[in-house]
């Protein structure tokens, strides 16, 4: 027995349904299709109406078509549904509700437009129409154009929209520079960075400690673009000085100074120490003695008129750190004590070479007296350390031998010898230094001999146990002026006295 054909519909023209045990007939309706063109009208023929703008099919036949196809599907009554035909059933459906849809859609739009006062446009069906149509085809939405109309290629915006004044962009590739007016060019330098700041004032700052010299500082500061980080300067300067030298502090104390009306201000200099009172904690890590130090700074300033004279005023009682505290109480101590004192000169001590000679001598003398009554090298040492005048130090080696010849017993004389012998060896004294002291001896050996007529003889001993030490060379030894003695010769000379 042959099988059934397959069952063919007007949806799924072509596919094959499956077979059932019992075949149902579905009648097909065939669709609309347009007729064939009809040859042109004799000339004779007296002319007819213009064809219905509905076309060969009528508006309403594609939904009767859809209707009169449920009718067909349902016509036989209530029956079983296979899950093909309720598949094709539920397609059907969904395509009868979108096109529904946009025939709703056209016919609103279309109803806006009439409302509006405009003329109505061209059917919503036809080609013309959808030509230029901006709304959505997918079925989504209301049907109106994107963006208001003002959306697409070539607008510039929506109807009636009037845009103000703007102001010309540099970055526009139409921009004319020209058109503008008139042009004003200035050079235009932003201030340091904080570390910028650092990388070129230290530098300046360590190379003032080794020529003295405020104007130039302040010639190279003005050439930096300093702005609001003036206060940077003092607070850099006065933190090297601290881990520095006591003449690198009496320096530092004369650079604000000078500063102050020229470079910075005195609430700038205000502002430096604030910070620095700030970072005493820190500061104490590097250099026990910084709130001391600290306190003999803000003393000298204030001496000076770097800082206002109520900058320890505004501290009063409201200062909680130990350590700030101690900077402030120094800083006010100096003050009371000197208080019929304009400078401070002496906060930092006697040192450097900017010092008076009258004032180096007396403090190498007291420093000689001071050993021989204690016997303590390393603190002669550490004193000369601290007056900071490696290039006078010949003057020490004079005052040494000078006292040992003005002395009296053995003992001030091995003393001498061991201090020049530790100085000797730790290079405080250099070999020339040395030889300058004890040549600045042979020469005034003269007038010493007037007050000390043993002069020549302890002058000579004294040679002889540093050259066995190794403090002198064989030259200088050589070189000690001998005392000369008037002996007379035998007869046969003639009685001649030699010198």
């Amino acid at each position: 027995m042959m099988p059934p054909p397959p069952i063919t519909s007007a949806a799924g023209r072509g596919r094959a349904e499956p077979s059932a045990p019992f075949p149902v007939p579905v009648p097909v309706r065939p669709r609309c299709r347009p007729p064939w063109p009809s040859p042109p009208p004799p000339s004779w023929a007296p002319p007819t109406a213009p064809p219905s703008s509905q076309g060969p099919c009528p508006a309403g036949a594609e939904e009767e078509e859809e209707d009169g196809d449920e009718e067909l599907l349902g016509a036989g009554g209530p029956r079983t549904w296979t899950p093909q035909e309720k598949l094709l059933h539920e397609a059907r459906l969904k395509a009868k509700a979108k096109r529904r849809l946009r025939r709703t859609s056209s016919r609103d739009s279309t109803r806006e437009s009439l409302s509006e006062g405009g003329e109505p446009g061209p059917e919503p069906g036809s080609p013309k129409g959808r030509t230029h149509d901006r709304r959505s085809r997918m079925g989504k939405g209301r049907g109106l154009p994107k963006k208001g109309g003002a959306g697409g290629k070539g607008v510039w915006g929506a109807p009636g929209v009037v845009y103000g004044y703007q102001e010309p962009d540099a970055r526009d590739p139409n921009y004319d520079e020209a058109a503008q007016g008139d042009t004003v060019y200035a050079t235009v330098v932003p201030e340091l960075e904080e570390g910028e700041l650092e990388k070129n004032v230290q530098p300046m700052v360590m190379e003032y400690f080794e020529h003295g010299d405020t104007s130039e500082v302040m010639e190279l500061l003005r050439g930096l673009i300093l702005g609001s980080r003036r206060h940077a300067v003092p607070s850099l300067a006065v933190a090297l000085a601290l881990e520095g030298k006591a003449s690198h502090r009496e320096l530092t104390s004369r650079l604000l100074s000078d500063l102050v009306g020229h470079v910075v201000t005195p609430e700038d200099i205000a502002w430096a120490f604030d910070k620095m009172l700030q970072d005493l904690p820190d500061l104490i890590l590097d250099t026990p003695e910084a709130p001391q130090m600290l306190g003999q700074f803000i003393a000298r300033a204030v001496a000076d008129h770097a800082l206002p004279l109520d900058f320890l005023e505004r501290y009063k009682g409201r200062v909680d750190c130990e350590h700030a505290r101690a900077a402030l109480d120094r800083a006010a101590v100096l003050l009371r004590i000197k208080r019929d004192v304009n400078r401070l000169d002496n906060v930092w001590g006697v040192g450097g070479g900017q010092r008076p000679v009258k004032h180096l001598v007396k403090e190498m003398n007291l420093l000689l007296r001071e050993y021989l009554l204690s016997g303590e090298v390393s603190e002669a040492e550490h004193c000369l350390r601290e007056l900071e005048v490696p290039h006078f130090h010949h003057e020490l080696v004079y005052e040494a031998v000078v006292m040992v010849l003005e002395g009296s017993g053995e003992g001030p004389v091995a003393m001498m010898v061991t201090l020049l012998k530790v100085l000797w060896e730790t290079g405080l004294v250099t070999l020339d230094q040395m030889n300058r002291g004890f040549q600045r001896v042979y020469e005034e050996l003269g007038d010493i001999s007037l007050d000390v007529p043993l002069a020549h003889s302890l002058l000579e001993r004294l040679v002889e146990l540093c050259f066995d030490r190794g403090i002198i060379t064989k030259a200088l030894r050589d070189a000690c002026p001998a005392r000369g003695r008037k002996r007379f010769v035998s007869e046969g000379d003639g009685g001649q006295v030699k010198q």
